[in-house]
C-alpha cells in the first residue's frame, strides 16, 4: 500500500471513530434529558406521554394526604391556574409543605396522576427553581388576562 493511501486510510478511519462516538454521546445526552412542564402545560397535554419529565409549582393548600400504612402521599401542584394531582411514595423533603414551591420527576399514568420518583422542595423563603417561578409567574399573566377580557 502507498504511504498516501495508509494516510487515507488512517484519516477515514479517525472520522468513522468520530462520528460513532459523537453518535454514542448525543444518544447517552437525549435519553437522560428532562424537561420541565407546569401544570398548565400538563393539562393542555404539551407534556410527553410515557416519558419522564418534570412538573413544578406549588403545592396546593389542603391536598396533602398521606397513607397511613405505607409511605405513599397524594397531593396536588398547582401553578394558580390548574392542578396536577402527584402521587409519590418516598420519604419527602424536611421542607416540603403545602403552599411551598416543589418540582417532582416522573410520568404521567394513564389516568391523569402523576406518578413521582423524586420530589424536591425549595430549600429557603426566596428561593425557586427558575422554571416553577417562570410557570407561575406566566400563570398569573394568563390568568389576569382571561379576568380583563
Amino acid at each position: 500500500m502507498k504511504p498516501r493511501h495508509k494516510k487515507l486510510v488512517v484519516i477515514v478511519s479517525g472520522v468513522a471513530a468520530l462520528g460513532v462516538a459523537a453518535t454514542l454521546v448525543l444518544n447517552a445526552f437525549q435519553s437522560n434529558l428532562v424537561f420541565f412542564f407546569s401544570p398548565s402545560q400538563v393539562v393542555a397535554k404539551e407534556a410527553p406521554i410515557g416519558k419522564s419529565f418534570r412538573i413544578g409549582g406549588l403545592v396546593e393548600e389542603g391536598s396533602v394526604k398521606r397513607d397511613d400504612r405505607t409511605t405513599t402521599v397524594r397531593f396536588s401542584v398547582t401553578d394558580t391556574a390548574q392542578a396536577i394531582p402527584v402521587e409519590y411514595t418516598g420519604i419527602l423533603p424536611d421542607l416540603f409543605r403545602e403552599g411551598k414551591g416543589v418540582v417532582a420527576q416522573g410520568k404521567i399514568s394513564s389516568d391523569g396522576i402523576f406518578m413521582a420518583d423524586e420530589v424536591l422542595a425549595k430549600h429557603d423563603e426566596n428561593y425557586m427553581p427558575p422554571e416553577a417561578a417562570e410557570a407561575l409567574e406566566q400563570a398569573a399573566k394568563a390568568q389576569k388576562a382571561s379576568l380583563i377580557q
